[in-house]
């Protein structure tokens, strides 16, 4: 996924000038491909991420469109104030992109987990978040997020991600893509989770249910309508999202449900229980400790269902 995001980049850099990455000292195993081919639009910040987006905000009021680099929660918890003030308020033209989202570097602990960013980039005004689920996914949210102006935050997967698409013919901004037809219940992916999402929809067709699935890869805004239209249509929502359970995909979904005059489906979220993850270990031996493996989603759905 973030090598898609890269070449991808490359591509539209060429073309554009105007664009620039910007890096926190990290990623140059990817990277290098850029800086070595594009050394006038690249910049090494060094591991000083406060500094990075407030030159990037810098930048972009001057006519650039600002590309900042990072993993884990670092260009965003790290930056939120510089974010705040010196890039949504003023609807600068910066797209931050955290590589390893959720529990990527789950071996490395808490303060390298991304498990809030998404609540909190959606609180901001003004500001467009993306969490693609595969590398087709990445490579249309970074050409669209280069042609939506204003400030965009995109989650990406650390890399190998299993592939949802040959391709992508209609990728939009705020809107939810549909991957199978189902009947009683839909189930609502956002990010590289819909791997175990995936698996556990073939588990309860094994078990005599038929799911809908979506992937979603736009956080904010959110695709209301489809979210109405399943509601009224299904008996069960279920959103799945390597995010705390409280105001990410979840949070988007139960506000637009919340509203509602009509009757309407139950809500099942599944995520990150409302902690902070007290063990390490690798991103799918964390999932299994946190209820995030397919065999305990497929579980927890059909328990609500039944």
């Amino acid at each position: 996924m973030r090598e898609r995001f890269v070449r991808t980049l490359m591509e539209l850099a060429r073309e554009d000038k105007n664009i620039v990455l910007m890096t926190g000292d990290l990623g140059f195993g990817v990277l290098k491909p850029f800086w070595e081919q594009l050394p006038d639009q690249f910049i090494n910040a060094g591991i000083a991420e406060q500094n990075m987006i407030s030159a990037a905000a810098g930048m972009a009021l001057a006519g650039k469109m600002v590309f900042v680099y990072s993993i884990g929660n670092f260009p965003t918890l790290r930056c939120l104030e510089q974010i705040r003030n010196s890039c949504a308020y003023h609807q600068a033209n910066v797209k931050i992109i955290c590589c390893g989202g959720g529990l990527t570097y789950g071996a490395l602990g808490m303060t390298h987990h991304a498990t809030e960013e998404l609540a909190i980039m959606r609180a901001l005004p003004d500001v467009t978040v993306l969490s693609p689920g595969d590398a087709v996914e990445a490579e249309a949210a970074t050409r669209i997020m280069a042609a939506t102006p204003g400030t965009c935050y995109m989650r990406l997967g650390r890399g190998g991600e299993e592939r949802i698409h040959e391709h992508l013919a209609d990728f939009q901004i705020g809107k939810a893509i549909q991957l199978r037809e189902g009947k009683g219940i839909a189930v609502f992916s956002t990010g590289t989770i819909f791997t175990e999402a995936r698996k556990a929809c073939s588990i309860l067709r094994q078990r005599g249910y038929t799911p809908a699935l979506y992937s979603v890869p736009t956080i904010k805004p959110i695709d209301a309508d489809e979210i109405r239209r399943c509601a009224k249509r299904y008996s069960l929502i279920v959103t799945c999202e390597e995010h705390n359970v409280i105001g990410g995909l979840g949070g988007a979904v139960a506000e637009v449900m919340a509203e509602m005059r009509v009757k309407r489906a139950r809500l099942l979220r599944i995520g990150m229980p409302d902690c902070y993850a007290s063990v390490v270990g690798s991103q799918p031996y964390l999932r299994g400790e946190y209820g995030l493996d397919a065999e305990q989603i497929a579980k927890r759905i059909e328990k609500s269902y039944v």
